[in-house]
């Protein structure tokens, strides 16, 4: 799952919808993706990241949830602005 691409999703009232109507895809895909269950392809993650979070760091949102270490929240580095 991308945990941090969900909670941005939530803050910025951007919906899965949101997302299938952009990428002209099914909205079953984006939340099998969403989800963990297939891959964001890097076009797919790139359009996302410029059109609805473009304050945001690419390797930030599509960072995979077994991938997050496990570090201090102080020690996390800022990656929205």
């Amino acid at each position: 799952m991308y945990k941090n691409l969900r909670a941005e999703m939530a803050r910025e009232g951007i919906t899965m919808v949101d997302i299938s109507e952009f990428l002209n895809v099914r909205y079953a895909t984006v939340n099998d993706k969403v989800n963990g269950k297939y891959r964001f392809y890097y076009d797919e993650a790139l359009m996302i990241k410029k059109h609805f979070f473009p304050n945001c760091s690419l390797e930030y949102l599509f960072e995979k949830e077994d991938e997050i270490e496990t570090e201090d929240e102080s020690e996390q580095q800022v990656v929205c602005l």
